[in-house]
């Protein structure tokens, strides 16, 4: 007996040396890519990236190169970042958490679940509200003009530190209105998010940042480094934001006023491995747990070419490198894909904007490393 126990035990010890190796030999090598990846491009300025598969028990996180250009501080690889529109699936999740409550429909009329003066607005501007449905909002086919264009870019440009309220974005949207019919073309567009912002709170009976976090349950789900920049207080544990920039406008995210993204259809920061987890989270049932219902977030409403492979509030990807993927950017370089044949979430965020096409790649070549 006391024979067999020691065998046990060695067998139990061998197995987790291996598994101790196996892991460090994949940090090393993951760490590796990006370090050859940034240092094949370094006007990056830096990239974040976290690695979360509760297939291979991977949670990794690793970073490469500077948060600030200017001073050249290096880069921490749990240093949060302004993740724009991938705060689109957040909300999306919200709104079917919503659903799951039996608070809602996808197929509700947006007519009374908005505020009474956007109602009146989108009236006057030749809308039908009683036609517009919670699905097109979130699917982005409800036929509502966005106020997104280059002149809303070039009046930023202008004015970097204007502070945005939702209702003027709104009332700008209105417009530059130019109605069409909702459910027949995809236009992707924030007013649709800013609306489900108004929606979240019409249900909840608070402000919709804290319906977010309350629906998706960021403090169980260990998402305590997300948050919506200037609605909330940063998390004191959280470090400094990581500065980002866009060579286009030559801008650095320090230097302009959230705000111009904040509502909803943007808003939130987080860090890499925030992001990528509740990507997991989400798409293994934790946080959605009727699965019909978890699946309208990646199923087509309108045939996907029409769509550029948008469902709700997420892209669907058929073949992302040979691989099927469940995926959202935002606008300052941040990239997120979940596959589900290997349930596996990849996050990765160029600090420079006009560089996040090593998003993919990078993205890819990690997983390759996984897969062997």
């Amino acid at each position: 007996m006391h024979y067999q126990k020691t065998i046990g035990y060695l067998t139990l010890s061998l197995f987790f040396a291996f598994q101790t190796n196996n892991a460090q030999n994949l940090a090393s090598k993951f760490q590796a890519i990006l370090d050859s990846t940034y240092n094949a491009n370094k006007d990056v300025v830096g990239i974040l990236m976290h690695i979360e598969s509760s297939g291979d028990n991977i949670s990794w996180s690793g970073a490469a190169g500077f948060s600030d250009k200017t001073t050249h501080e290096k880069l921490h690889k749990n240093q949060p970042v302004l993740v724009a529109s991938n705060t689109k699936t957040y909300i999306a999740a919200s709104i079917l958490k919503l659903v799951e409550n039996k608070q809602l429909q996808l197929d509700n009329s947006i007519h009374r679940i908005i505020s009474e003066k956007t109602r009146y607005a989108l009236q006057q501007a030749g809308y039908l509200t009683e036609e517009i449905t919670v699905r097109h909002l979130l699917s982005h086919t409800s036929g509502i003009t966005d106020y997104v264009s280059e002149s809303y870019f070039s009046f930023i440009d202008e004015h970097k530190q204007y502070k945005w309220t939702r209702e003027e974005q709104i009332e700008l949207s209105m417009k530059i209105a130019s109605p069409t019919s909702p459910g027949e073309s995809f236009a992707y567009g924030d007013i649709n998010y800013l609306l489900l912002s108004e929606i979240l709170e019409n249900k909840k009976q608070k402000a919709f940042y804290l319906a977010v976090s309350d629906l998706l349950d960021f403090d169980k789900n260990g998402l305590h480094n997300t948050w919506f920049i200037n609605l909330e207080e940063k998390p004191s544990h959280s470090l400094a934001l990581a500065h980002q920039y866009a060579a286009k406008y030559n801008w650095d995210s320090y230097d302009v006023n959230p705000s111009w993204d904040l509502y909803g259809g943007g808003g939130l920061a987080a860090t890499t491995k925030d992001i990528a987890l509740f990507f997991e989270l989400l798409f293994e049932g934790e946080i959605i747990k009727d699965k019909a219902l978890l699946a309208e977030i990646y199923t087509y409403v309108l045939p996907r070419e029409l769509t550029r492979n948008y469902c709700l509030g997420l892209y669907h990807i058929p073949s992302f490198f040979g691989k099927k993927v469940y995926y959202h950017g935002g606008w300052w370089g941040t990239d997120v894909i979940y596959l589900p044949d290997y349930h596996t979430s990849i996050a990765v965020f160029s600090l420079s904007k006009e560089k996040r096409n090593l998003n993919g790649g990078l993205s890819n070549r990690i997983f390759q490393e996984i897969a062997k």
